[in-house]
């Protein structure tokens, strides 16, 4: 399985958590039909804004998504930027073992 680090790790405007990864790409992970969405022009996986889900179910749905559909584990690294995410959700996604 190939790995790549998590660059950022955000909640943007609209409510949507994002991820950016270091350096892999995923134009096409629409076909998975999992929610999880790609935008090319600023290099991010994507949620819907939760609502039966919680961000971290979001975070977790994207992280094996990307590892069943994609052969691909991202890692998050100290050098992991976080945007707009609360602390107790920076808590929780950096000690969720799933």
């Amino acid at each position: 399985m190939e790995s790549d680090n998590i660059q950022e790790i955000g909640i943007n405007q609209n409510g949507q958590l994002f991820i950016k990864p270091d350096k892999r790409k995923f134009p096409l992970i629409y076909r998975t039909a999992t929610e999880v969405h790609w935008d090319s022009n600023k290099n991010i996986l994507y949620s819907p804004k939760p609502r039966e889900w919680t961000y971290l179910d979001w975070f977790r749905h994207i992280i094996t998504t990307l590892e069943t559909e994609c052969d691909c584990k991202l890692q998050i690294t100290p050098e992991t930027i976080w945007v707009s995410i609360p602390e107790t959700l920076n808590a929780e996604i950096r000690n969720d073992k799933k």
